[in-house]
Order: C-alpha cells, then structure tokens, then sequence
C-alpha cells in the first residue's frame, strides 16, 4: 500500500501515519523529520537544505524531492509507506510520480484530512514549546504535567509566534492556495479520497482503514 496523506497543518497527517506505522506495518515517510536527521548527519543533502532552512527560504522542489527519492529504497517500495508532509506544491506531486514511475510503484491513493478551519486554529494555538530543550507540547491533546513548565527540564513553556492565532490562519491560507492545485492533480488522476479529520484521532483511523479496506489497498505491493 502506497499512499500520500493530504491535509492543512493540524489536520493529523502525521498521527495518523504513525497510526498506520504501528498497525499495518507500513513505512511512515515525514518530510519533516527526515531533513532534520539529513542535516543531523552532515550529509550532502542536509546541507543544501539547512543553506535554505536558515535564510528562511522554501526548499526547492526539486530539492525536496531528491531528498524523499534517497528514502524510497526497494524494500520501503515493496513494504508499503504513507507519505505525510509531502508532497506539498504540484511540482513536488509531479517529481514524486517520475520517481515512482521509473521504479514502477506508483501509488495507490491519496487521502485527504477535511478539517473546518475555526477547529485547526483551536487545534494548533494549543501548542506550547519549551524555551530551553525544544519539546513540544499541547495544551488540549499532549499537556505538560504542570501547566506552563515542561516535563523534562522545568523550564517555562512558551507561545511560538507562528502559533498565534492570527500567524496561524494566514499560513491556512497560504497552504490552502497551494492545496487547490495539488488536489485537483489527484483528482484528475483518479487518486483524491477524502475523510472527515475533525474527530478523535481514533475515530479518523477506523475511518481511514474503512476506506482503505473499501479501496482494496491495503496489503498491496
């Protein structure tokens, strides 16, 4: 089973994949994390993405997908994978697609997280950070054991300026202009299916495997 999980930020994407990680035995492929261990490393790769990261600038898709090309071997290919965080803009939809087609995987579906926008807002204004070891946390979902102070260092924990409400509904915005393009893409393709996110996150997995069930993806190779 090979699948691209949708969404704007706050939609679940990547507790879902974890989810999916830990009950189907599929690869989960977060972009995020993978440029962060590329730049832990030092490798090649993690340097031309952190010489962007650090002037604030968007990784180049084609950038971006050379590194998610390095991550899809054959046995992550043969294994199934869900994809979370990537691709985002329609170039790195198209890049994505030349790779797997050269390796003859391509994919099974695409999933998209439909979430109202008042409850991404609650869902990602809720997010604290601490000020010295840089754990997260959420005020609703994963809280600290004491309000204000985190679990590991006791240091105060903050409000990031990208989490204020105001910060946070401009970046909607600006993710869902780029989502319009990426979705009609799939559409068009044959691969868009939607479920409603807005649940507990246990509630969106029985739904995901329902769909998943009903598409005949999952234990396809």
């Amino acid at each position: 089973m090979r699948v691209v999980f949708l969404g704007p930020p706050g939609a679940g994407k990547g507790s879902l994949a974890a989810l999916c990680k830990q009950h189907l035995g599929l690869n989960h492929l977060s972009t995020g994390e993978i440029f962060r261990k590329e730049i832990t490393r030092k490798t090649s790769l993690g340097g031309r993405v952190q010489s962007f990261v650090t002037n604030g600038l968007l990784v180049p898709d084609e950038l971006v997908v050379d590194v998610m090309a390095k991550q899809l071997s054959a046995e992550t290919l043969k294994n199934g994978f869900v994809l979370d965080g990537f691709p985002r803009t329609l170039g790195q939809a198209v890049g994505l697609d030349r790779v797997l087609q050269a390796r003859k995987a391509p994919l099974h579906g695409v999933v998209y997280l439909k979430v109202a926008t008042e409850l991404l807002v609650r869902r990602l204004s809720g997010r604290r950070v601490c000020s010295a070891c840089g754990i997260n946390y959420n005020i609703r979902t994963m809280p600290p054991k004491r309000p204000g102070q985190c679990d590991q260092c006791q240091a105060a924990l903050i409000t990031r300026k990208d989490d204020q409400p105001a910060t946070i509904r401009k970046r909607l915005a600006v993710d869902r202009k780029e989502a319009t393009k990426l979705l009609a893409y799939y559409k068009k393709k044959g691969l868009l299916q939607a479920i409603n996110g807005a649940d507990s996150l246990e509630r969106v997995f029985t739904r995901a495997l329902a769909l998943f069930r009903a598409e005949g993806w999952i234990g396809m190779g």
